[in-house]
């Protein structure tokens, strides 16, 4: 798949894409820089759970992630 950035540094993540992935308006986006590749991964409640446990701070800070999009979630 090919996208272009603009001059504001937004690409545009195509709709089949998009579909497969259950991506929506106002989905959390971690950006991973890993040299000369760029990794777009959304912050879904799956992918939060897979950090669980990972920092060795028994999931209270996946908690606290969950817990504050919630809370963006509501302000928007």
């Amino acid at each position: 798949m090919l996208t272009i950035m603009s001059n504001k540094g937004q690409v545009v993540i195509p709709a089949r894409l998009r579909r497969r992935l259950k991506l929506k308006k106002g989905t959390k986006l971690f950006i991973e820089d890993k040299g000369d590749r760029i990794i777009l991964r959304p912050l879904t409640d799956e992918y939060l759970n897979k950090l669980a446990g990972l920092l060795g701070t028994g999931g209270k800070l996946v908690k606290s992630l969950k817990t504050q999009r919630e809370l963006d979630n509501k302000n928007e």
